[in-house]
């Protein structure tokens, strides 16, 4: 296909590869509302999303590291769809977070607060330029580390020690 058949149906290059990026983003975007939506415990649900949304991003690294590092550099760029399933994905983290408090099973007095620490603490796992960074690192290494960091978040978040005082209003989750 040449160039200015491709402009037909896309306006510019990054038209076209939101496009790209969207169509595989957005089946990882359903699957954490799916687990979002599940009836499991809030403390299951918030392991299960962090441990899908990490090994999508593995998987995807491993099997198409063009189109990952698109996405890598994506994210660390100009707002976009990149940013946009950033946002998407927080969204059922605090969801899944919001559950857990009002069933009891999480104390917080700032949800968003602990949300932005839970970004925080897994940023190796869900940021995509660190997935990059750590690819000569095998993925179960690196899903043994990320078990044992939500556990002790899953922990902190029980019993009250994460964000139980408020870290500030101008955090974003971007």
């Amino acid at each position: 296909m040449s160039h200015a058949n491709v402009y037909r149906y896309f306006p510019s290059k990054s038209a076209l590869v939101d496009a790209v990026l969207d169509q595989w983003l957005k089946p990882i975007e359903k699957g954490a509302r799916d687990i979002a939506d599940g009836p499991d415990p809030a403390s299951d649900k918030l392991e299960r999303l962090v441990s899908a949304v990490f090994r999508a991003y593995r998987r995807k690294l491993d099997e198409d590291s063009e189109i990952f590092g698109i996405f890598a550099a994506a994210s660390s760029g100009a707002p976009g769809i990149a940013r946009k399933h950033r946002n998407r994905i927080f969204s059922e983290f605090h969801r899944v977070v919001e559950e857990g408090v009002s069933g009891g099973s999480f104390q917080l007095s700032d949800q968003r607060a602990a949300v932005l620490l839970i970004g925080d603490a897994l940023a190796r796992f869900l940021n995509p330029l660190n997935v990059s960074q750590d690819r000569d690192i095998l993925a179960k290494q690196l899903e043994t580390r990320m078990e044992q960091i939500v556990q002790m978040l899953l922990k902190a978040l029980s019993n009250g020690q994460l964000a139980s005082k408020k870290i500030g209003d101008s955090l974003q989750y971007l």
